[in-house]
């Protein structure tokens, strides 16, 4: 294959039956008949087509314990035929579980487009009655029958009706009387295409905000930085927009995993972003207070000089003392108002969150390691933890409220600095395991088994995200509450989303326990459902969405989120014709995030002098001898620049500054809608701040500061005056 996959390939899963070379998956029997019907039967693939292209048959193991996820037994032909018919009578219930619909957009002669439908179970001579009542309470719409099916051997009739098409949009009811009694299901009308106003061509910077310190940081970057930060870029720089790594929340219990896109939820936000000298409470404090507040700062200030590894236990532990000082200081009449009217706001979802932070500290991060009745949010046990601990989670809950007042600040200060797009928040493609997310829904959540990517060119021994994916089902049976929740969550504050490996709204990489991440398969997911609670929540926060859709990715896909207003990636080193030429900026796309790198791969300085291969060598990433990759990085790394050269953006002998520069040129000579910088980029950093397939141990993922081409911390503070800085926004500024 000519381009490099990221995150997995994905070939369209409709062409399963392709032919093609064949090797087996992993060790074990082939499935049997039986076994395949019934994977299939729940959109599990029997079979996929690899980075290179070959046709692999996933194993009788693999199937068997992807379909158990589902509490399906499929240990044998008898089973599964079992589990189908099982599975078929769940599709006879009278009414869906949650129905979801798209304003749709009539069409010359083709009036059947403007009606919706949907279709009711009941039995012979029991014809329902559907009406629709708006989330508002107020007009109720009556639902117009449409057809009506013969009987069915079960004693069911199929009656399926439409849609009014002028619902709002908006989360309504459905009710249908069938006999004697009423039933309902939530309904969600999204709208046809997510529009946003009409805004300039703009460029902007992608960071990892715990990278960027500045003099007032407590040793990683904070709330207060990226506010500072989106001044800079706008009014000093010209930036139009600013994209950050997930801001997600973690256990608090150390050893916290550093990787913004392993959290314990994606719901609430970390307190370890909080910038302390701006909360309230704070000026409010009798002096000793703020003395000693002063001089865990101070101490936690000294490593923002130093090119030391962020240390964000070290941060959080003296966070933590600092903000328990604060949170025992009385707070005004107005701020306690303001607070009760959050936790009002909030609710049920919010006291869980904190509850689950409060176990964590009582008996660890890992709720599978909890006492048993402990394990689930909606025990007696865990109700009684709530009335003995008030006062801890008072306190998390009090945390939420002062990051909720932060970010709102955050996303004032773009809009100050006159920042044409604002801050976009980017959203993990998954939660730890065992973390708070899944512990507060734990029946949506598939047990035994974990997300990730089979092999592709950049990491060859597939990836284990160690995140527990969804159910479908369950999701739809749930009227998809923990996505929704999730969406707003991430949303109230932010002017965009980036969605992480957006492919996963149409199917995911589902890796049994115990297994390597090759031995996984994929399992599909209901998309038009969710992309059209993405595109209601988006609509309602009035946000643009970028899909990160790198990699292989089969044109109905991308066709399929253009045509729902998202917004594509585009990595240059990624687009590439079918021949494996680099594409002229001509034929980039429109719609989309343009940019050299991403946060996955290594700096632009570090790319184009190929040292990230002698890195992933001496790791053991490599699956190919390092000559041979070191031929094939130059070759491409050539191809690039030739083509910049071609285009009059480059001269010959060009250093790696101006490389880089000609670079970003490129982008701003595509039709893209927004054109991304590194941060690193920026300054001439050359190392990886994250190298898939790697741990800890292994390497400082997520855990190394914003430097130059030296090494040298490059501070906040530095950033308006930086030399590279300031000449790579004067070519960005000229020309996007």
């Amino acid at each position: 294959m000519n381009s490099v996959m990221r995150h997995g390939e994905y070939p369209d899963p409709r062409d399963e039956h392709q032919t093609g070379s064949r090797r087996p998956a992993a060790a074990g029997p082939a499935a049997w008949p039986e076994l395949i019907e019934t994977a299939r039967a729940y959109r599990i693939a029997t079979e996929y087509h690899d980075w290179q292209g070959r046709r692999v048959e996933v194993s009788a193991e693999t199937l068997i314990a992807v379909l158990a996820a589902f509490g399906v037994d499929a240990a044998s032909p008898a089973a599964c035929r079992d589990a189908l018919i099982q599975l078929a009578e769940r599709q006879f219930r009278p009414l869906p579980p949650c129905v979801v619909v798209r304003q749709t957009l009539p069409r010359p002669g083709r009036a059947d487009d403007v009606v919706p439908r949907v279709t009711v179970h009941a039995p012979q001579g029991s014809q329902p009655a559907l009406w629709i009542v708006l989330e508002d309470g107020g007009r109720r719409y009556d639902v117009a029958l449409l057809t009506a099916d013969p009987t069915d051997r079960r004693g069911l009739s199929a009656y399926t009706f439409g849609l009014p098409a002028a619902l709002p949009i908006g989360w309504h009811t459905l009710y249908a009387r069938i006999g004697g009694e009423t039933l309902q299901a939530p309904l969600a009308v999204a709208p046809h295409r997510l529009t946003t106003p009409t805004r300039r061509r703009a460029w902007g910077y992608t960071l990892q905000l715990h990278s960027v310190r500045s003099r007032r940081s407590w040793g990683m970057g904070d709330l207060g930085d990226l506010a500072e930060l989106a001044a800079i870029a706008g009014h000093d720089l010209g930036a139009g927009f600013l994209v950050v790594n997930p801001l997600h929340g973690s256990s608090g219990v150390p050893p916290v995993d550093p990787s913004p896109y392993l959290p314990a939820t994606r719901r609430y936000p970390d307190p370890i972003h909080l910038r302390i000298e701006s909360v309230p409470e704070y000026a409010y404090a009798p002096p000793e207070v703020r003395e000693q507040v002063d001089q865990i700062g101070a101490e936690l200030r000294k490593r923002d000089l130093s090119d030391d590894l962020i240390d964000r236990d070290r941060v959080w532990e003296g966070k933590a003392q600092a903000l328990r000082l604060l949170h025992s200081t009385p707070r005004t009449a107005g701020r306690s108002a303001a607070y009760r009217a959050y936790l009002a706001r909030e609710g049920r979802p919010l006291r869980m969150h904190a509850t689950w932070l409060t176990l964590a500290q009582l008996y660890g991060a890992d709720c599978a390691s909890w006492p048993e009745a402990l394990r689930h949010a909606d025990t007696a046990e865990v109700a009684e933890v709530g009335e003995v601990q008030q006062a801890e989670i008072d306190f998390h809950c009090w945390l939420q409220w002062l990051l909720d007042e932060q970010l709102a600040a955050v996303r004032s200060a773009c809009a100050h600095s006159g920042m044409a797009y604002g801050i976009f928040h980017d959203l993990a493609v998954g939660a730890q395991a065992d973390g708070a997310d899944t512990w507060a829904d734990l029946d949506v959540y598939a047990p035994g088994v974990t997300i990730g990517a089979p092999a592709d060119e950049f990491n060859q021994l597939g990836q284990d995200w160690s995140s527990r994916p969804w159910r479908p089902d369950r999701l739809a049976e749930s009227g998809y509450l923990p996505y929704r929740q999730m969406l707003a969550g991430v949303l109230r504050h932010a002017d965009g989303l980036r969605m992480d490996h957006v492919m996963a709204l149409f199917r995911l990489w589902w890796v049994p326990a115990g297994a390597k991440p090759h031995q996984g398969t994929y399992v599909s997911y209901d998309h038009e459902a969710l992309l059209a609670v993405l595109t209601l929540e988006a609509h309602r926060a009035g946000a643009v969405v970028i899909g990160e859709d790198l990699g292989t990715v089969e044109p109905w896909v991308r066709e399929a989120l253009d045509d729902r207003g998202i917004l594509g990636t585009n990595v240059l080193w990624f687009e590439r014709d079918e021949r494996g030429v680099p594409l002229p900026p001509g034929r980039w796309r429109e719609n989309s995030l343009a940019a050299v790198t991403t946060h996955d791969l290594p700096p632009a300085a570090s790319l184009l002098t190929g040292a990230h291969l002698d890195l992933r060598e001496r790791l053991g990433l490599l699956t190919r001898p390092l000559e041979e990759e070191k031929e094939a990085d130059r070759a491409n790394v050539q191809a690039w620049i030739d083509l910049l050269r071609g285009c009059g953006l480059l001269r010959a002998g060009a250093g790696e500054q101006e490389t880089i520069e000609a670079l970003h040129r490129f982008l701003a000579w595509t039709p893209a809608r927004m054109i991304g910088v590194y941060l690193p980029d920026a300054v001439g950093d050359l190392r990886p701040h994250n190298l898939p397939g790697t741990s800890g141990d292994t390497y400082p993922n997520w855990r190394l500061p914003l430097a130059d081409s030296g090494g040298r911390p490059v501070l906040l503070d530095e950033l308006a005056g930086h030399p590279r800085v300031r000449s790579l926004a004067r070519v960005l500024r000229a020309l996007a």
